[in-house]
């Protein structure tokens, strides 16, 4: 009985504690998160605001470790070097889980945007040698894309409507949808209006450029494609481990659950697993 309550108390402290950290780390985040919509910056914001995913992020992490602590200590586990530690990792775990989900749909999103450029840069040179202007050109070529290409076309075209230099649209979208395929196509849209050159045989000069451009990323892609499939193997290779040793034996493998210094040693090996699995990822991503 005496241990019970000693442990509803230690949980109660944790909460207290971890429910004034995430206060106050809640409201310095809003500031930053701030000054990251005011400067466009932030990527993501076209699925979820940034108020909205620092929340999810909180409420993941707080409710995650919470959860898990309650049922350790409901499932019999009365031994903090156990439940405190889970509950953190957890905790961390959850904290990043948001994040990550709407940085993949907005990777996925800019993808499928950068996948249509070329697509998008022969329809605008079709349209301009068919005695389109620029502005016609585009919204030509934004009724035949598919999103999200059509969608980000028809906010340029909005904004251009409503009283905003063409090339300052073509600029915002640039912020929106960064990649150097667009940034090229944007400036050379620029500069050729400005110099009053044929904007016809400057796209299709860049044709062959995203082109070339495209088929060299695809086999850049292939040729490091199995040094992430090490990286990943090689993170995975002592959960692998770990699991197929407790099932042989699990009374050898069992104070690595039930003792400190063996939760000092998960802890050890996750680190060093993670150092691993970044440096390996940055030695086989190439930036061109």
């Amino acid at each position: 009985m005496n241990r019970i309550l000693i442990d509803a108390l230690v949980f109660a402290a944790v909460a207290l504690t971890a429910f004034l950290l995430v206060s106050t780390f809640y409201k310095y985040s809003l500031e930053k998160l701030e000054k990251k919509r005011k400067r466009e910056e932030y990527g993501i914001s076209r699925f979820v605001t940034p108020l909205r995913l620092l929340t999810f992020k909180l409420a993941a992490a707080f409710g995650g470790g919470v959860a898990l602590l309650l049922g350790l200590i409901a499932g019999g586990v009365f031994n903090p070097l156990i439940y405190l530690p889970c509950s953190l990792a957890l905790g961390l775990v959850g904290y990043w889980v948001p994040d990550l989900y709407y940085r993949f749909k907005a990777s996925r999103r800019r993808a499928a945007f950068e996948s249509k450029l070329l697509d998008l840069t022969i329809g605008l040179a079709g349209g301009m040698r068919a005695g389109l202007a620029l502005p016609q050109a585009f919204e030509a070529m934004a009724r035949r894309m598919s999103d999200p290409m059509k969608e980000e076309l028809m906010i340029t075209l909005r904004e251009y409507r409503l009283g905003l230099d063409f090339s300052s649209a073509l600029e915002r979208l640039h912020r929106r949808m960064p990649c150097e395929d667009l940034h090229l196509l944007v400036t050379t849209i620029r500069l050729t209006t400005k110099s009053g050159g044929s904007l016809v045989e400057v796209l299709e000069e860049m044709i062959g450029t995203i082109r070339n451009r495209t088929e060299f990323h695809e086999k850049l892609k292939n040729m490091t494609a199995q040094g992430r499939f090490e990286a990943i193997a090689m993170s995975l290779a002592p959960v692998a481990a770990f699991i197929v040793l407790y099932l042989i034996d699990p009374v050898l493998m069992g104070p690595m659950l039930t003792t400190g210094i063996g939760w000092c040693g998960i802890a050890v090996v996750l680190l060093l697993v993670t150092i691993g699995f970044f440096v390996i990822n940055k030695i086989v991503t190439i930036e061109v």
